[in-house]
């Protein structure tokens, strides 16, 4: 059988997106080949799996590779996936070249083109992502392994929306506390969240593919296995009490949150924000604070951010 590749030449900023949109396309895998990869296997001390050989043909920028089968006529999906492409830069997203090109690849070099993108990464002290065929073996006792189909998981999992989302999640995890993923993609910040101690975790995303992805990966971590998931537009209608509220998503969606998230979250509790990018982080601020949130910390990679908060004591 024969696949065609659509490979969209994009911002690193717009990599999740771009696959999102793909996925929503029908693509039967994903790989995201960016240079900001690169510089995280460069500067991070947990990067050292991952095999940088395998990223050398960007300056700047990203590629998304998205694989379909020859069934698929694509002359009807490529303007769908064109017109979202270029409506991104309404949600504060640059979009690069924005350049899409088609090729067509044999099955058996398809089954390796996107795997090659894809290994063992370290992400925090604590937690790596490993691809689901990698027979992936710790000798730290602290490691805690989050496995992932990586045709649904929407990249290596070292982009900084998802690393910085991972850290804060991993300073604020205690043990025993009630979470809510916001848009939970992958499911990999629901993962991290039951091998870092929480005692229910519910997942919610708007797009049913992203949903049906979540479950499948929940199904392969025995740790997540408990993990609500649902389909559901942020958190309306929600009426779950949560200790830990967090959300990588764009950061013109954060806002359309915020009176929902200070409705559930708990006098003590901690909202988790990621995927902003520099330009809209007072923004985002800014409405947090008007709500009645306090900045808590801010974590920063490269020109992007995630920020704890929490509700002021009381007196």
């Amino acid at each position: 059988m024969k696949w065609n590749e659509v490979k969209v030449e994009t911002a690193s900023e717009a990599v999740e997106a771009v696959a999102n949109i793909l996925m929503e396309a029908g693509a039967s895998g994903v790989a995201i080949e960016d240079t900001l990869d690169i510089e995280h296997f460069k500067s991070d001390p947990y990067g050292e799996i991952l095999n940088k050989e395998d990223f050398t043909s960007l300056n700047d920028g990203a590629f998304v590779m998205a694989y379909f089968p020859e069934t698929i006529f694509l002359p009807e999906i490529l303007p769908f996936i064109k017109n979202r492409v270029t409506q991104l830069p309404e949600f504060g997203l640059a979009i690069g070249k924005n350049i899409v090109t088609v090729s067509e690849v044999e099955e058996s070099n398809w089954a390796t083109a996107w795997k090659k993108y894809y290994h063992p990464v370290r992400i925090t002290r604590m937690l790596t992502v490993v691809p689901s065929w990698e027979d992936y073996q710790t000798s730290d006792p602290l490691e805690k392994i989050i496995t992932l189909d990586p045709g649904m998981a929407f990249g290596t999992g070292t982009h900084p929306t998802t690393s910085l989302t991972l850290q804060a999640l991993e300073t604020v995890l205690r043990g025993g506390e009630t979470v809510i993923d916001v848009g939970t993609g992958s499911g990999v910040l629901s993962i991290a969240a039951k091998h870092l101690g929480a005692n229910e975790v519910y997942a919610y995303d708007l797009d049913e593919v992203a949903v049906r992805s979540a479950k499948e990966n929940m199904d392969m971590n025995e740790v997540a296995k408990d993990v609500h998931v649902a389909a559901n537009d942020l958190l309306k209608g929600i009426e779950i009490e949560s200790d830990v509220i967090v959300a990588n998503i764009l950061a013109d969606i954060i806002l359309l949150m915020i009176p929902d998230a200070w409705r559930l979250l708990k006098q003590t509790g901690r909202l988790i924000v990621s995927g902003i990018i520099e330009e809209k982080k007072q923004l985002v601020i800014d409405a947090m604070q008007a709500q009645g949130f306090v900045v808590d910390q801010v974590f920063q990679q490269k020109d992007w951010y995630a920020i704890i908060l929490k509700k002021p004591e009381v007196e």
